[in-house]
């Protein structure tokens, strides 16, 4: 179980201030290079493959797959009992590090290559971020 209360909150920038306005309405949003169309995150004012700096902004789709993850025991303040730290492959080819949620936070319940769909977590006044479960709920 997470207590959203006590998740460190991230600071927007300039830079990412897109990303958190997008969280805000329930949009996961990306970035794409205008001159070689390269999909990316994280958010960053000018593209990684090309160097430029025409980029636009878009709303992902919100679905990807599990590529890997790794069951921390440690503990944490915003976290109750084990969690998912992940790496998600979402639909337009961008790996994203989040939180697998709603689900059991075991081997059995947290397959590679599973689907998932992201939500969101309202942190505070200000920011809401991204998590993902598995497509259909609690597996």
């Amino acid at each position: 179980m997470i207590d959203f209360s006590k998740v460190t909150t991230p600071m927007p920038t300039p830079e990412t201030a897109h990303f958190f306005q997008g969280t805000a309405i329930g949009e996961l949003r990306l970035q794409r290079c205008d001159l070689c169309h390269e999909v990316y995150f994280p958010p960053r004012p000018f593209c990684p493959a090309c160097g430029s700096k025409a980029v636009s902004v878009f709303a992902a789709c919100g679905q990807g797959r599990l590529l890997s993850y790794v069951i921390n025991h440690r503990p944490h303040p915003a976290f109750e009992g084990p969690y998912a730290i992940a790496i998600v492959v979402l639909e337009e080819g961008v790996k994203m590090m989040s939180n697998i949620i709603n689900s059991a936070q075991t081997p059995e319940a947290l397959r590679l290559d599973m689907p998932l769909q992201v939500v969101f977590r309202t942190i505070s006044d200000d920011i809401v971020l991204p998590y993902f479960e598995p497509v259909g709920g609690d597996s």
